[in-house]
């Protein structure tokens, strides 16, 4: 996939985050840690949610956290981060002011009251999307989703705080045997719906507004860490459950994630896209 082509069909281009200690920061790792940082009481010990930082603690607070697990991970979190940071922190407390992108559900798959996948269908919409080709995977998403942090925060042509949707996707593709990740790698985040008849445009010209069309996918859910291992499990895994695998694109998935700061574990799931 060039960059700007992170359709969900798996095509060209045209119109169409908790942090484990071998993981990346994404959207789950944000809303979990800066959660507790701001109700951390500074001595180990986490105070009932709701508490927020006293004003004389360090502003920076969750940017220095930031810096210090993403320095694990050979990823730089640059000053600049420290106003996005703390702004999708502020207007992220609580479910509600967290928009889903909407489907259709078409099907479920279950086996002995277990469920394999589902068969959803998603409209078209605009997606604000970046491609990134770093040294590695987890380099890639972290540097395309703190682009995107930027793009939702007020780096865009309204200047204002434009809203979350969930989950955010990672377009990934592989070798035809399902064995190798690409570190060429999309980041794409759903437009609000407010927003969606004219999106605002980025300031970053790195990030590209696609019109995505409808698509039918296959999905399954997965917890924990999202890095090249489970990824590859997680396509293979749903390849043998699926009754047909060849109507889907066969080298390009969707990583789609979830926040659930009350679970240990992060929720995702891996989608499988039906060929046009």
């Amino acid at each position: 996939m060039d960059r700007g082509g992170c359709q969900m069909n798996g095509g060209g281009g045209g119109d169409r985050g908790r942090a484990d200690t071998h993981g990346m920061i994404t959207l789950e790792d944000l809303e979990s840690f800066t959660e507790e940082e701001l109700s951390d009481s500074g001595n180990g010990s986490l105070e009932e949610p709701g508490e927020t930082m006293e004003e004389d603690e360090d502003p920076d607070r969750l940017l220095h956290y930031w810096q210090d697990v993403a320095r694990g991970h050979q990823v730089e979190v640059s000053q600049d981060m420290a106003e996005p940071i703390q702004q999708l922190t502020t207007n992220n407390q609580g479910r509600s002011s967290r928009e889903h992108i909407p489907f259709t559900l078409l099907a479920r798959k279950e086996k002995c009251g277990e469920l394999l996948y589902e068969k959803r269908q998603y409209e078209k919409g605009h997606w604000a999307c970046i491609t990134m080709r770093e040294d590695t995977y987890e380099q890639s998403i972290c540097y395309g989703f703190m682009k995107i942090m930027r793009y939702i925060c007020g780096q865009n042509s309204t200047g204002n705080y434009l809203g979350m949707t969930l989950p955010i996707v990672t377009v990934v593709r592989t070798d035809e045997n399902h064995s190798v990740v690409s570190h060429d790698v999309i980041v794409g985040y759903f437009l609000p719906v407010e927003h969606q008849a004219q999106p605002p445009q980025p300031q970053d010209n790195d990030i590209v507004i696609e019109l995505w069309p409808a698509t039918t996918v296959y999905t399954r859910g997965f917890t924990g860490p999202t890095n090249e291992v489970t990824i590859i499990n997680q396509i293979n895994a749903m390849a043998e459950l699926l009754d047909s695998p060849a109507v889907c694109v066969n080298d390009s998935f969707i990583v789609a994630g979830f926040t659930n700061p009350a679970h240990s574990n992060r929720q995702n799931e891996i989608w499988f896209l039906e060929r046009p």
